[in-house]
């Protein structure tokens, strides 16, 4: 059955996805935000993402954000493509505006902050905020070890679509399920988007060893695994006592550590990680990466914050987040790089 599915934001993750849609016959739209004029207009004339080395299935089509309503006209559902940084943008220029009627899907990845250190994902915040105007929907999101370019090449891709609509999370695993992009569907939305958005804040944390490598053994010294393992090891650790506080599910936190895995080894936050375990300032790394979107600063912050909030009422200790609490420092206080590798260490005697 051939459907319309409408892409707003032309950033990497939601572009990708116009792959698997396009490829399984339906009229895919992709549609730039007001930060994209030039991505959409270079996918115009040459049919290719900038980021991408191979073209877009024939048959896309590409819309400037000012015929966003053109572009979602009588569309089966809507994937939100905005980076963490478009999240209160989306919800005033779209979400308000769009027809309750119309399905939504987001690939944006983190966490809000209450005042008192609660975590809500994006779905509920966005409810929240919609039903205070008067507006019930119901948002459905994606999460799971998926790097974009490695979609766009068709390598084999498991997800997970979250929400609590199961007719719509149906509906829309048809519609994007291919040979190579496997979809499992939950009703876990606070779990799954828990898991993949904490992996951003801990892959910063174990990439910074990759980087304290090359700092204390030259440019020559290759990769070393044993610190790697062990800052990974501590991560899901971290993970699973807050994705446990969040009342997710086991398999939303074994999704969450596949997407760890993956964004250490082919992600952007390893390159910042690296960058600052070499012993570069925050503001140096940002100059070398300008240009670069890093969600996983804004993940580790506003993590980092809420778990102090908890602690200072006593429902959680800090002692038992050195790994958060410590790539917090190195972002937000030029601390060292070097991890507190004691602090990872445990009795059960």
């Amino acid at each position: 059955m051939e459907r319309t599915v409408t892409i707003i934001g032309a950033g990497m993750m939601g572009s990708a996805l116009a792959f698997p849609l396009r490829e399984n016959g339906h009229d895919v739209r992709l549609v730039g935000t007001p930060l994209d004029r030039d991505i959409i207009e270079t996918c115009r004339k040459t049919g290719t993402h900038p980021k991408f080395q191979r073209p877009f299935p024939e048959g896309v089509r590409f819309f400037p954000f000012e015929a966003w309503e053109e572009a979602v006209r009588g569309a089966d559902f809507v994937i939100c493509g905005v980076s963490s940084f478009g999240v209160d943008w989306f919800l005033e220029a779209v979400l308000g505006r769009l027809s309750p009627d119309i399905p939504v899907l987001s690939v944006t990845k983190g966490l809000i902050g209450k005042e008192d250190g609660t975590l809500v994902s994006y779905p509920e915040y966005w409810q929240e905020a919609l039903s205070r105007q008067g507006i019930e929907r119901s948002i459905c999101a994606i999460g799971g070890p998926c790097t974009s370019y490695e979609l766009v090449w068709h390598d084999q891709t498991e997800v997970a679509f979250c929400g609590t609509d199961a007719e719509a999370l149906r509906m829309m695993k048809e519609t994007m399920q291919t040979s190579y992009y496997h979809i499992s569907l939950t009703r876990d939305v606070i779990g799954l988007e828990s898991a993949v958005a904490l992996k951003n804040a801990y892959a910063l944390g174990v990439a910074l060893t990759i980087g304290l490598v090359n700092r204390q053994g030259g440019p020559d010294a290759g990769l070393h695994f044993n610190s790697q393992a062990g800052a990974f090891y501590q991560a899901v650790r971290e993970m699973t006592k807050l994705v446990r506080l969040q009342g997710g599910s086991e398999e939303s936190l074994a999704i969450g550590i596949g997407d760890l895995y993956v964004t250490i080894y082919g992600g952007r936050t390893r390159r910042i990680g690296i960058l600052l375990g070499e012993g570069k300032t925050y503001e140096e790394a940002m100059e070398i990466l300008s240009g670069v979107t890093l969600e996983s600063l804004v993940v580790a912050g506003r993590v980092a914050r809420a778990i102090r909030k908890k602690a200072e009422a006593g429902t959680l200790s800090l002692s038992d987040f050195p790994l958060l609490v410590h790539a917090d420092r190195v972002v937000t206080e030029g601390a060292d790089a070097s991890l507190p590798w004691e602090a990872f260490t445990f009795e059960t005697l």
